[in-house]
Order: structure tokens, then C-alpha cells, then sequence
């Protein structure tokens, strides 16, 4: 086989399907814990973390940011569901690329995931140390010194708390699958009750003032916002890794991902119309709790934000646990089909790719103990959209080489809503400031240094005549 068939020749879905039935993975998760892990992996991310980031730029048209993003990843969602059920693996994007657009652009989508997981995890961890703080300072009357609590260049040496809370999610993941579902179930829950409570108090001190001018730097203000917070809806993307451990793949992944996108996106715009109304973008801008601080304003109390903060630590805690779940379910897809070592794909008694967990555990904690949540928020946003571009792609080209899969899901519209999701991925990625492209541009050439020093030719492809789709 050519240098260049090499790099389009695909993994056929039947394929793909079989190396998931062999998988040493237990399936145990039906429809309710893939809900709650995409939810999960989603709900927090947003409005705990990166509302304080992209309310300066869009101003109160941030609302309008979230609700730009969520059509963005609806479209995505769709076609997210209907590859979902047709190729229920854990790999998620990757493997949905494998079968449709060939091994490179495959190992491109799957190492744009790992920037995208791993740097999600270590971008809400940075902002778990911000309301563990807060909740500190509520309760005990102190907080972590800076120098402990922030990465160098924001006025710190080592963010301890964010390595901490990575490296206990590390710990939850070893115990097994089961274990994290239960955990996250119950976080997820708690968190939706902690954002209707402050729904509640946020919305009593609402004052039309705060929201004019509404779009300050117009309808780019608006896009830059769109851009950062779009990073904040992968976690319909989470659930599809799960596609080797849900009971029902073919059914129950379509529901959980539309299900969940929606939950989250209703959630979203809701707490941040409720949140500028209530203290103005300037508040929200100004602290890295940003919503603990301003139930503090609207009560002229102490306890509302101390119950906020509460349960921000434990909800964004889930998160951290949900995003590194994903990560390394994809990293287990990718070390199957050769392209990363076999270690990662190793299983232990628990079921549980132990040495991947740790591995993926140790990197992103060191991450998020020394580089700063803006960075690495739009880092995230860059690998989320290529990887939901690629998909898009995907479901078309699936539709026309294989029309006669079995699909247990269709995108409505086609091809109209691939299209759609792929022009509103490639429109907000140009609202990304230049250095997120440069990160971006170092990470891709980092990856094609490694495809074509290992993962080409311990590729397991090269053991089978599979041809490239005509």
C-alpha cells in the first residue's frame, strides 16, 4: 500500500463495532447515568468558571454568547447522536473520523480530543481552588495563600488546590466504573439544585440598568464570548465515550447527548441572564468565584454565597471526574487500533485502564497547577471545535459510502444541520485570539511528529488488507 493510501484508509464501522464487543470494558451504565455523565461532564464548566472570563467581552450579551454556542453544539449534538448509534465505541470522535474520513485525519480529531479533555479538566480545576476558597473564607474565615492557590503569572508559584482536586478525581476513576457513575449522579444533582437556588436569589435583585448597553462591542463582542464558553458543552461528547460501557449503546447514547445538551443549555442561559441582571458584568468579571460573589452583593449576606461555593466545589469537582473519564476512554480506543502504546488500553480487575487513568491523571494535574485558566479555557475551545468540525464531516460522508448502516439515529435536515454545525465551528473559531492558534499550532505539529514516528507503523491496519472508502 502508497505513503498516501496509508494515511485515508479507514477502520470500517463493523470493525470498529467488533474491537468494542471484545473490549474488557463492562458494560453497566444505562440511560440515566450517561445523562448524569454528560451533564456532568457539562453543567459547571460555564457558568462556575468562564462566565467571569467572557462577560467582559461580550457584556450582557453574554446570554446571548451561551445561547450562539449551544446552537453551535446542537448542530454537533445531532450529528454526534446518529454516529453515536451507528458506531458505538468509546472513542468517540476519533473513531467516528477512523471510519469515515481515514487514519490521519482520525489521529488528527483524537489528539485534538486530548488537548480538549485534558485541558478542560485542568481549566475547571483552576476554578474549583477559586471556590474552595470562597467556601474556606465563608466558614473558617481563611483562605489558601496565593502563592499555593494560583499558577505563575496570576500571582502564584503553584495552584495546589487545582492539582489536588485532579488527582483525587484520579482516585474515584481506579475504584471503577460503577463507583464513578454513582458519584456522578449524585453530583450532578446537587449541582442543578445549587444553580436553581441561585436562580432564585439572583433573580429577585434583577435591575434592567445592568444590561445596557446590552452588546458594548457589538456583535464581535458577542462571537469572542460564543468562542470562549463554547468549550463548556463537550459534555455531550463525554457520553459517547461511553459507548463500550452503556448497556444499550445504539439507543440509549442519541438520548443521553440530545437530553443532555438540552438540560445544559436552558441551565446556562437561565443563571447568566439571572447573574448579569442581578450585579452587572463588572462584578462578574472581577473574581474567580464570580458567582458566589455576587450572591453576596444581592443578600448583603454571608451564608447564600458560602451554600453557592459548597456546592460549586463538589458540582465542578464532578466535572474534573466526568472530562478525565472521557480522556482516557478515548486514549483506550486510540492504543487499541496501535496508534498510541498498548499499555494505555490494559484493563485490571476493576475494568479500569489503570495505567492510563494515572498517567492522564498525573499530566493534567501538573497542568493545572502552573498554567493560567485563560489559556487554557480557549486552548480547550480550539480542540473542542476542530474535533466537532470533523464529526460534521463525518455524518455526511457515512451517509454516502455507507447508506445502508444500520442507524439507530438520523440527523434531521441533512445536510443542512452538519453544514450548519460545520460553518458555526469554523466562524467561532476565528473568534480565538492568535495565541490560542499558535498553542494550537505547536500541539498539532507535536502530533504529526508522533503519527508518523510511531503511530503510523504500529498501526494495527497495517496487519489487515483494509483498503481506503472509495
Amino acid at each position: 500500500m502508497s505513503f498516501a493510501r496509508t494515511l485515508l484508509r479507514v477502520k470500517p464501522a463493523e470493525q470498529l463495532a467488533d474491537d468494542g464487543s471484545h473490549s474488557q470494558l463492562r458494560r453497566t451504565l444505562g440511560l440515566v447515568p450517561l445523562v448524569a455523565l454528560s451533564v456532568g461532564a457539562t453543567l459547571g464548566t460555564g457558568i462556575f468558571v468562564v462566565l467571569a472570563e467572557a462577560a467582559p467581552a461580550a457584556g450582557p450579551a453574554v446570554v446571548v454568547s451561551f445561547v450562539l454556542a449551544g446552537v453551535a453544539a446542537l448542530c454537533s449534538a445531532l450529528s454526534y447522536a446518529e454516529l453515536a448509534g451507528s458506531v458505538p465505541v468509546s472513542g468517540s470522535a476519533y473513531s467516528y473520523t477512523y471510519a469515515t474520513l481515514g487514519e490521519l485525519v482520525a489521529w488528527i480529531c483524537g489528539w485534538c480530543l486530548l488537548l480538549e479533555y485534558g485541558v478542560s479538566v485542568a481549566a475547571v480545576a483552576v476554578g474549583w481552588g477559586g471556590y474552595l476558597n470562597e467556601f474556606l473564607q465563608g466558614t473558617i474565615g481563611v483562605t489558601i495563600p496565593e502563592i499555593f492557590a494560583a499558577p505563575p503569572g496570576d500571582g502564584g508559584v503553584f495552584n495546589f488546590p487545582a492539582a489536588l482536586i485532579v488527582l483525587l478525581a484520579t482516585g474515584v476513576l481506579l475504584l471503577g466504573v460503577r463507583e464513578s457513575a454513582r458519584a456522578t449522579t449524585i453530583t450532578t444533582l446537587l449541582k442543578i439544585a445549587v444553580l436553581v437556588f441561585f436562580f432564585a436569589v439572583a433573580i429577585t435583585a434583577f435591575r434592567s440598568e445592568n444590561m445596557t448597553p446590552f452588546a458594548p462591542a457589538g456583535f464581535a463582542g458577542i462571537s469572542v464570548g460564543a468562542s470562549a464558553v463554547f468549550f463548556s458543552f463537550i459534555g455531550f461528547d463525554a457520553a459517547s465515550t461511553a459507548g463500550e460501557e452503556a448497556r444499550n449503546p445504539a439507543r440509549d447514547l442519541p438520548r443521553a447527548i440530545i437530553l443532555s445538551l438540552a438540560i445544559v443549555t436552558a441551565i446556562y442561559v437561565l443563571v447568566a441572564f439571572a447573574a448579569v441582571g442581578a450585579v452587572g458584568v463588572d462584578v462578574l468579571g472581577g473574581s474567580d468565584a464570580s458567582l458566589a460573589a455576587a450572591l453576596r452583593i444581592v443578600t448583603g449576606q454571608g451564608w447564600p454565597s458560602v451554600v453557592l461555593a459548597f456546592g460549586a466545589v463538589i458540582a465542578i469537582a464532578s466535572v474534573v471526574l466526568t472530562v478525565l473519564y472521557g480522556q482516557t476512554r478515548i486514549l483506550v480506543s486510540m492504543s487499541r487500533d496501535g496508534l498510541m502504546p498498548g499499555m494505555l488500553s490494559k484493563v485490571n480487575r476493576r475494568a479500569v485502564p489503570a495505567r492510563n487513568t494515572v498517567v492522564v491523571g498525573a499530566v493534567v494535574a501538573v497542568l493545572a497547577a502552573v498554567v493560567p485558566l485563560n489559556q487554557l479555557a480557549e486552548a480547550t475551545s480550539i480542540g473542542t471545535l476542530v474535533a466537532f468540525g470533523l464529526v460534521n464531516i463525518g455524518v455526511l460522508v457515512l451517509r454516502r459510502t455507507r447508506p445502508d448502516l444500520p442507524r439507530s439515529f438520523r440527523t434531521p435536515l441533512m445536510p443542512v444541520v452538519p453544514l450548519l454545525g460545520l460553518a458555526l465551528c469554523v466562524y467561532l473559531i476565528f473568534g480565538l485570539d492568535a495565541v490560542t492558534w499558535v498553542t494550537f499550532a505547536i500541539w498539532s505539529a507535536v502530533g504529526l511528529v508522533v503519527y508518523f514516528g510511531y503511530g503510523r507503523r504500529k498501526s494495527r491496519l497495517n496487519e489487515s488488507r483494509t483498503e481506503p472508502a472509495k
